[in-house]
C-alpha cells in the first residue's frame, strides 16, 4: 500500500517557519514510502524555480495549473493520456481571454506563465453571473478563490479531478491518500472522501464548506507544521523522541517504490484474498501446446505478443485466457476434459489464469457465434451472417464464465481490461456482479456502420452490454464514431477514445539483423501478400487482379510474380471453406493459363511461416499488397516498413506498400503508402502497376516517409496508456454486494 500527500504549495507546504518545513522535509526524506504530490495553481516553470528552495521536499508527481497539468516529478515529462483527458475541451487561451474582455473587473495574470488555463484577478463585487455565465458558454469550468483568483479552466480540470485520474493509474485508494491545503481552489481535493488537513490560516469560505466533513484534520500548527502533525496523527511517520504516536501504528515492512503501489506479491496480486488490481481478459493464450512443446506466437507483433510484452515489462494483475477442451490449461489446471497436461509447466513469467472450457462449448462460441454471427458484420458483410440460437446459448455461456472468473479475481475498485467482440456481453455482466469496477474494451476489430450492427438479431442484447462499458477503445476515429451512434438514445454511454497499434520495432530491426545478408537480387519481381485465409482480406479478388493487369501487361509476364502466403484458420472454422476452395480453384486457373517454364504467375503457400520467414519474404518483395475489405489496423503493413526501413540502407530499391483504404493502418500511413480500394476489381490491378512502375528515388522517399509516420512506440507502451485511460474513468458510485 502507498502513503501519499498531495498537498498546495502557497500558503500551505511552503507555509509556517523556517523550522516547521525543514522538520516536514527531513520526515518525508527518511520515510521515502510516503509519495508527495504537489498540487498547485503554479506552472511547470515556477515549480521548477521553487524546487531550488532546499526546504521544499522533492515531488513524485505535480498537479500544476490548478488541475490542467499532470508532470512526472523526475523529469517534469507530462503524463500524457492523464493530461491529454483534463484538457479535453479546452478552446485555447486565446478564445477565451477574446471573449472575456467585456468584463471590465477581469485583470489578466500576465506574469503568470499559463498552460491549459487562462488566470486572472478579479475583486469579489465583479463575480457575477453574466461573467460565469459567459465561461459556461465556452464550454468551461472556473474557479474562484481567496477572493481574489478568477481562473478559467478546461470543462472538466480541477485539481481534485487531476488527483482522481493520477490516482486512478497507479493505484491508489481513498484510504491511501491525505490532501492538504488552504483555499477554495484546493475544495476539489477535499470532496473526493480522502483524509484531509486544513490548515489554521486557511481561506474562511474553506473552513465553511468543510465544517461537517468528519475525515479532514484541522491542527494547530501552521503551514509545513500542520501536515506533519497530520501524517503523524494518521502513523505515516513515527512518533518524534518524547511524543507518543497517534492514529494507526505507521506501516511495518519494506517501503514501497516512490510514486507506485507496494509489491503486490506472487503474479501481481493485490487486494484482499489475493485479488488483482487490474485484470485484463482476451480469449485466446499467449501459447498453445503442439503436442510436444509450449508454442508462442510466430509474429512479434499482434495482441497476443503486445500483453505479453505488457505483463513481462512490469504491467500488474492477471491474464484470463480460455483453456479448451483437451488443449493444457495455462495456469497449472486442467481444463474441462483435460486430464494429461495438467503438470506440464508452462513458460515462467506470465500471470496466466485459464477460465475451462469444453471443446464442444468452444466450438458453438468462436466456430459457430464469433466466425459465422459476429464477424460478417464486423466486415460489413452482412449477408454472410448465419445465426444459430443454440452457438449463441455457447455465446452467453463462454461471456458468463469470463466474467464470473473476473469476479473472483478482481480487487474491489480494480481495472478490467476486455479485449474485443468476443468478449462483448461480459460489461453487461460484470455491471450486475460488479459495479465497483472500472471495464473498458478494446476492439481490435472495424467497427460497423449502426445499421449494419442492426442486421444482428441479438443487437439489442448486446448494445445494452456495450452502454455498460465505463470506456471503449478503437484504432480509428471512424470506428470510435460508428460505435457511438450504435448506442444512441441509450442513457448510459461509454468514454471513448482512438488508440492505433504499432509494431515493436526494436523486435522487427533484431529480426532483420539476424538476417546476415541481403537477399540477392531476384529476376523475377515479386509481390507479396502474407495474411491469413479470410474473406475480408480479399486474396481470390488479389489472384483476378493479378491476372488482369497480366492479359494488359505482356512485359510482367515470366517477370513479375505475385506471393500469396496464406495459412488457414484453425481447424473447425467452416465460415472461410468456400473461400478457400475458390482462391484454390482461381490459382490453378491462372497458373495455368499464364505459366511459362518454370515461371508461375501465382505462388501460394497455404501454411504459416516462422518470423524470420516472414522477415525473408518482406525483404525480398517489391512490394507489399494489403487489400482488406475492413480491418481494425493491418499489423503487416506496419511490420513491413519497419523491416524495410531496417534494411534500407542495403537494400537498392526500397519495397512499395500498397495498402487498402479499409484498413485502420491507412489512416497513419495513408500519406506515403499508395492507397487502393479492393471493391473495385479495376483500382486494384491499376494501383499494383502504378507500384511496380514507381523509380526507384519515388520507392525511396515514400519508405522514408513511411518510416516517419510508423513512430517508434512499443506495444507495451500502448498497453499502458489504456490501462491510465480506463483508471481515469470517473469512479463508479455504486459498491459491490458481496
Amino acid at each position: 500500500m502507498s502513503m501519499v500527500l498531495v498537498t498546495d504549495l502557497d500558503g500551505t507546504l511552503l507555509g509556517g517557519t523556517r523550522s516547521d518545513r525543514s522538520r516536514l522535509r527531513d520526515a518525508l526524506t527518511h520515510h521515502p514510502d510516503v509519495v508527495t504530490v504537489f498540487a498547485t495553481g503554479r506552472g511547470a516553470g515556477s515549480v521548477r524555480e521553487l524546487l531550488r528552495d532546499p526546504l521544499v521536499p522533492r515531488p513524485r508527481w505535480i498537479i500544476g495549473d490548478v488541475g490542467a497539468t499532470v508532470l512526472d516529478g523526475t523529469d517534469f515529462a507530462p503524463v500524457g493520456p492523464v493530461q491529454d483527458a483534463l484538457r479535453a475541451g479546452w478552446p485555447g487561451a486565446g478564445p477565451v481571454r477574446a471573449a472575456l474582455r467585456r468584463f471590465p473587473g477581469l485583470v489578466y495574470q500576465h506574469g503568470v506563465v499559463q498552460d491549459g488555463r487562462c488566470s486572472y484577478h478579479l475583486a469579489p463585487d465583479r463575480l457575477t453571473d453574466a461573467l460565469t455565465s459567459a465561461v459556461e458558454a465556452l464550454g468551461c469550468a472556473w474557479v474562484y478563490s481567496a477572493d481574489r483568483y478568477f481562473d478559467v479552466l478546461p470543462p472538466t480540470a480541477s485539481k481534485g479531478t487531476a488527483l482522481r485520474a493520477l490516482a486512478g493509474e497507479l493505484g491508489w485508494r481513498h484510504r491511501e491518500i491525505l490532501v492538504a491545503g488552504d483555499s477554495l481552489n484546493d475544495l476539489s481535493l477535499f470532496r473526493l472522501g480522502t483524509h484531509g488537513v486544513v490548515v489554521p490560516d486557511a481561506e474562511p469560505a474553506l473552513l465553511t464548506a468543510l465544517a461537517d466533513t468528519p475525515l479532514v484534520h484541522r491542527p494547530a500548527g501552521a503551514g509545513a507544521a500542520g501536515i506533519h502533525a497530520a501524517l503523524r496523527r494518521l502513523g505515516w511517520l513515527p512518533a518524534e523522541p518524547g511524543r507518543p504516536a497517534t492514529g494507526r501504528a505507521a506501516r511495518p515492512g519494506r517501503a514501497a517504490r516512490p510514486g507506485r503501489p507496494a509489491a503486490t506479491g506472487p503474479r501481481g496480486r493485490s487486494g484482499s484474498g489475493g485479488r488483482h488490481s487490474l485484470v485484463v481478459a482476451y480469449h485466446r493464450p499467449p501459447l498453445h501446446w503442439d503436442g510436444d512443446d509450449w508454442r508462442q506466437p510466430s509474429s512479434p507483433n499482434g495482441i497476443l505478443p503486445t500483453l505479453t510484452s505488457a505483463f513481462t515489462g512490469g504491467l500488474p494483475g492477471v491474464w484470463v485466457t480460455a483453456a479448451v477442451g483437451d488443449t493444457a490449461a495455462v495456469d497449472g489446471t486442467a481444463a474441462v476434459g483435460d486430464t494429461t497436461r495438467a503438470d506440464r509447466p508452462h513458460p515462467a513469467g506470465l500471470p496466466l489464469s485459464a477460465v475451462p472450457i469444453d471443446a464442444a462449448t468452444w466450438t458453438g462460441y468462436f466456430h459457430r457465434a464469433c466466425k459465422e454471427t459476429l464477424w460478417p458484420v464486423l466486415m460489413s458483410e452482412p449477408e454472410r451472417l448465419v445465426h444459430d440460437e443454440r452457438a449463441w446459448a455457447d455465446y452467453r455461456a463462454v461471456n458468463a464464465r469470463f466474467a464470473r472468473h473476473i469476479d473472483a479475481l478482481a480487487a474491489p475498485g480494480a481495472t478490467v481490461w476486455l479485449h474485443d467482440y468476443n468478449l462483448w456481453l461480459v460489461p453487461g455482466l460484470l455491471r450486475r456482479l460488479r459495479p465497483d469496477l472500472r471495464t473498458g474494451l478494446f476492439h481490435h476489430t472495424p467497427f460497423p456502420s449502426p445499421e449494419t450492427f442492426a442486421a444482428l438479431p441479438v443487437a439489442a442484447e448486446l448494445r445494452r452490454s456495450l452502454a455498460s462499458l465505463d470506456w471503449a477503445g478503437f484504432h480509428t476515429a471512424e470506428f470510435a464514431a460508428r460505435f457511438r451512434r450504435t448506442l444512441a438514445g441509450l442513457p448510459d454511454r461509454p468514454r471513448t477514445a482512438v488508440h492505433p497499434l504499432g509494431v515493436d520495432r526494436p523486435a522487427v530491426e533484431a529480426l532483420v539483423n539476424h538476417r546476415a545478408r541481403t537477399p540477392d537480387p531476384d529476376p523475377v519481381r515479386v509481390v507479396l501478400s502474407v495474411e491469413r485465409l479470410d474473406y475480408a482480406k480479399a486474396p481470390v479478388q488479389k489472384v483476378d487482379a493479378f491476372e488482369r493487369l497480366l492479359a494488359r501487361r505482356p512485359e510482367l509476364r515470366g517477370r513479375t510474380a505475385f506471393r500469396l502466403v496464406c495459412p488457414p484458420p484453425e481447424p473447425g472454422i467452416t465460415a472461410y471453406d468456400l473461400t478457400r476452395r475458390h482462391l484454390e480453384q482461381r490459382v490453378a486457373e491462372v497458373n495455368d493459363r499464364w505459366r511459362q517454364g518454370s515461371w508461375l504467375p501465382v505462388e501460394y503457400l497455404p501454411h504459416r511461416l516462422s518470423a524470420t520467414g516472414v522477415i525473408d519474404e518482406y525483404l525480398a518483395a517489391d512490394v507489399l499488397w494489403v487489400t482488406s475489405l475492413q480491418d481494425g489496423m493491418n499489423l503487416t503493413a506496419k511490420e513491413f516498413v519497419a523491416a524495410r526501413s531496417a534494411r534500407s540502407r542495403r537494400s537498392a530499391e526500397p519495397g512499395v506498400l500498397v495498402l487498402s483504404l479499409h484498413t485502420g493502418a491507412a489512416t497513419e500511413l495513408g500519406g506515403a503508402a499508395l492507397l487502393t480500394d479492393p471493391h473495385s476489381a479495376e483500382d486494384l490491378s491499376t494501383v499494383l502497376g502504378r507500384a511496380l512502375d514507381l523509380s526507384p528515388a519515388d520507392r525511396r522517399a515514400r519508405m522514408e516517409r513511411l518510416s516517419e509516420l510508423l513512430g517508434r512506440e512499443r506495444p507495451a507502451q500502448w498497453a499502458a496508456r489504456i490501462v491510465r485511460a480506463i483508471r481515469a474513468c470517473p469512479e463508479p458510485v455504486a459498491s459491490p454486494a458481496r
